[in-house]
């Protein structure tokens, strides 16, 4: 729809565009003469003038809300692997099923009486087996990845990062706990200056995440609750020094009186 200006003589005046400011500069106008004074020729009457400028407006630089929440999307971890399957749970769910169907067999309740030695053979050390993996089994933490994090992750992710996250994603077996070499040598379990055993943070946790200034950060979310922030903040250079080269410890407090360590990548 066009724009209709209103001028108004005798001072600037300011027509406002859809893009543009249009300032329009105004001299004094003619002056009012009677009808038999304009027949004859003055030549004082000054002319009318409009000078325009034109001033552009600065263009909007902050990116649209669409993209920006696109960055903040969490990508499902949907991505089928062996290490996340539990070897625990296999074993003891061929063995016993064996071992059922061997006695079955056996006893003649169930056919194929002829298998029911073999069945039984392999069944029950698979199910033996089976139930110690399942003791000795530490199970994944949770890992929240943020799709601009994911992007920057083989690009900027080091190694020792890489292998933090796969290691923690993953079933382990006859550790007490994820990351306990790495506790144990920050906190130095049990030793001079620094904590009991029984007080050693646990994670919870990790999280990929993107910095303000556009760096790759691995977070380990960690419970501690006989541990204060103080703890974890004066052995910041240990983190630094323990999970790097090429990498900046950053330790912070989280929801629900959680403890965050920010490993981020000093790769852009």
């Amino acid at each position: 729809m066009p724009i209709k200006p209103a001028l108004t003589l005798g001072r600037p005046g300011t027509i406002l565009c859809s893009h543009r400011f249009l300032s329009v500069e105004c001299l004094p106008p003619l002056p009012r003469f009677p009808p038999s004074f304009i027949k004859q020729e003055t030549s004082f009457a000054k002319p009318y003038h409009l000078r325009l400028l034109f001033v552009s407006r600065a263009a909007e630089s902050s990116r649209p809300a669409s993209a920006v929440a696109a960055d903040k999307a969490i990508v499902p971890d949907d991505e089928f692997s062996l290490a996340k399957v539990s070897f625990g749970v296999i074993g003891l769910g061929i063995g016993v099923t064996l071992l059922s169907y061997g006695f079955g067999a056996y006893f003649n309740i169930l056919p194929g009486s002829e298998w029911s030695a073999i069945m039984l053979t392999y069944g029950f050390p698979l199910a033996i087996i089976g139930m110690a993996l399942k003791y000795a089994e530490l199970k994944p933490v949770p890992c929240l990845t943020y799709s601009d994090a994911q992007r920057l992750r083989e690009k900027c992710a080091t190694q020792i990062l890489k292998q933090v996250r796969n290691d923690v994603t993953r079933y382990r077996y006859g550790d007490e706990q994820h990351l306990d070499e790495a506790l144990k040598r920050i906190f130095q379990y049990n030793l001079g200056g620094g904590i009991p055993r029984r007080s050693a943070p646990v994670l919870q946790m990790i999280r990929e995440e993107v910095t303000e200034d556009g760096k790759y950060s691995l977070v380990l979310v960690f419970e501690a609750r006989a541990l204060e922030l103080s703890d974890f903040e004066k052995r910041q250079a240990k983190f630094t020094s323990f999970f790097g080269p090429g990498i900046t410890a950053d330790i912070g407090m989280g929801e629900n009186g959680l403890y965050e360590v920010r490993l981020i990548s000093d790769t852009k």
